[in-house]
């Protein structure tokens, strides 16, 4: 689990590709400090396993479900990478819950100046994790825990201290960049069990939506004093 705290700026030093498998040489500093073979490492949000590790870079495959589902595979050598290790037990949940599960890609539509920050405005290339993406709720973009500050139709936006823009590969995004989106674990896990919740076995084992055998609605809840 990762906090969407970003640690440092890395870089993606090669790529061994065969069709969409891949091994990537990454360029590292901070995160590679106590680093162990089988340790987790978000890049860009996506959580890979260390697979090699040298005094300055570490090396992670990349599988094909990883590759159809971010812009890992897109981005050329030399490319800024965010890093950020697994969180510690005894550390502090400076962000919010993020997996480093990414549920698909966005492309920055706008970028400009609002104040003392910067509005990017992203459009998700899956029309479905719109419902999972909601004003002041939360998001990460290529694993940095923001803020939405709008959600349209089609797109949605974040702003951007100026902290974070220096210390993210968000600085030297521009419209027309992709970026790796992972929706609110809370809120798919709801939807999921209201959509689905009461199915299969849920019946035998009493579980609300068992009695009817369909998923757990709002007129379950209102039937039986939970609304």
């Amino acid at each position: 689990m990762f906090t969407g705290l970003i640690e440092e700026i890395g870089e993606l030093r090669g790529a061994a590709r065969k069709g969409e498998a891949m091994v990537l040489r990454i360029g590292a500093a901070k995160v590679l400090e106590g680093v162990r073979l089988g340790d987790s490492i978000a890049v860009n949000g996506v959580c890979l396993t260390v697979t090699g590790c040298g005094p300055d870079s570490f090396e992670a495959d990349v599988m094909p479900e990883t590759y159809r589902h971010t812009n890992l595979g897109g981005l050329p050598a030399g490319s800024p990478l965010n890093l950020e290790r697994a969180m510690r037990a005894d550390g502090r949940f400076g962000g919010h819950i993020v997996q480093g599960h990414v549920d698909g890609i966005g492309r920055i539509v706008e970028r400009r100046a609002y104040a003392n920050a910067v509005l990017f405005t992203i459009r998700p290339a899956d029309e479905g994790l719109r419902r999972y993406i909601i004003p002041r709720g939360s998001i990460a973009v290529d694993g940095i825990s923001l803020t939405v500050t709008e959600a349209g139709e089609d797109a949605f936006s974040v702003s951007i201290i100026p902290h974070t823009l220096a210390e993210t590969v968000l600085q030297s995004k521009q419209a027309g960049a992709t970026v790796n989106l992972e929706c609110d674990v809370l809120g798919k896990y709801v939807d999921h069990l209201l959509r689905f919740g009461g199915r299969g076995d849920a019946a035998a084992a009493g579980r609300p939506g068992g009695a009817a055998g369909g998923p757990l609605t709002a007129a379950f809840l209102a039937e039986n004093g939970f609304a």
